[in-house]
């Protein structure tokens, strides 16, 4: 009984040791089962960095619209193909997962609520043009959330990093609102500098799209080809480089009929003709010259001391005028008294001869 006992004994530290053995196997298969998550947290870090990477990079071509009343900066599905081929050295960034395509990395990045797809909110072509806008303006979220190179738009969904350039400018934003609200007291040369150069950029402005209608008109009406010279100059959202650029890419319109073209020629000659004839002659011109060079002058000239100088003069004037004002009041007084007084005497000279009378016909003796 006793070797049946151990034997249970010592069959139960076998299925003891065996029991542990199991327990060992299912805790290591729960640590096994624990890794996957934090080796995809630390995917995910790594495709956040090269989310990040991509963004930065200055050959993908981007743009900025308006995603569900929300200000966004989007890309073109073909543009995301074609800039990680000239570019693999940015898969690095994801070690083990380097060698994915380029279909299977944005549909992580899509997982990860990264990037999100839209599509167009005008998917019509307006009056005038042939095709849709490449870059449209106004986007919403596609219903399919999958990687596709046609016609596809990807939003990015993370704040993008702000460089330190920008950083300190925000800083010198209140120094500029500052600077504008002490514009009064400073002194009249700063103040002739900033006067010069304000009508400087609103002269070069005026000019400019002057310049562009010009052109765009002449090239029109003999060419026929819509040639906008700077054509972002008026654009909402455009970088820097872009808002200098010369001359458009392509003309996506369509092209205007002969008689649409001599119209329009018709009627710029006309207006031309009607211009000339009524422009005013020579001295219509001096005359209207002088006076707003006097204008100009007055408002460059202008200085603290003649201010103050004129402010005194008239405060003389001012003076002695109200001097002259009260002699003269006086003046005035004293001759009004007089003339009451006299009216008075005049007034009761009659009553003192009716007395008299009166005394002499009741007293004849005296």
């Amino acid at each position: 009984m006793k070797k049946t006992g151990g034997g249970g004994g010592g069959g139960g530290g076998t299925g003891g040791t065996s029991g542990d053995k199991k327990r060992g196997r299912r805790s290591y298969g729960d640590t096994s089962t624990d890794a996957p998550p934090r080796k995809q947290a630390a995917k995910k870090d790594i495709f956040q960095i090269f989310a990040e990477k991509v963004r930065d990079h200055k050959d993908l071509e981007s743009r900025w619209a308006i995603l569900q009343e929300t200000r966004v900066e989007y890309f073109r599905g073909k543009d995301l193909v074609k800039f990680l081929r000239n570019h693999p050295e940015l898969k690095d960034v994801l070690e083990s997962d380097k060698n994915l395509e380029t279909e299977d990395i944005a549909n992580i990045l899509l997982r990860k609520n990264l990037i999100v797809r839209c599509d167009r909110v005008v998917k019509t072509i307006r009056p005038g043009k042939r095709k849709l806008s490449t870059w449209p303006a106004h986007l919403e979220i596609f219903a399919d959330q999958v990687f596709s190179d046609n016609d596809a738009f990807f939003a990015w969904t993370f704040v993008k990093r702000q460089p330190l350039w920008q950083i300190l400018l925000s800083f010198s934003w209140p120094v500029v609102a500052l600077a504008i609200c002490l514009f009064p007291v400073y002194p009249h040369q700063v103040k002739l500098l900033i006067l010069y150069f304000c009508a400087g950029v609103l002269l070069l402005i005026f000019c400019l799209l002057l310049l562009r209608g010009l052109v765009f008109g002449a090239l029109w009406i003999i060419l026929g080809k819509r040639i906008w010279v700077f054509p972002n100059i008026l654009a909402e959202e455009a970088t820097l480089k872009e808002l200098f650029q010369f001359l458009p890419k392509k003309d996506e319109g369509e092209h205007p009929k002969w008689t649409a073209r001599l119209f329009f020629a018709l009627v710029s000659v006309l207006v031309i003709l009607l211009l000339r004839h009524h422009a005013p002659d020579e001295a219509a011109r001096a005359r209207y010259q002088r006076k707003v060079s006097n204008i100009i002058d007055d408002v460059l000239e202008w200085s603290p001391r003649l201010a103050l100088s004129a402010m005194m003069d008239k405060q003389t004037v001012v003076n002695t005028t109200d001097s002259g004002e009260n002699v003269t009041d006086a003046s005035n007084i004293s001759t009004q008294n007089i003339t009451q007084a006299d009216d008075g005497e005049e007034g009761i000279l009659p009553d003192q001869y009716e007395e008299e009378e009166i005394e002499t016909v009741q007293h004849p003796d005296h």
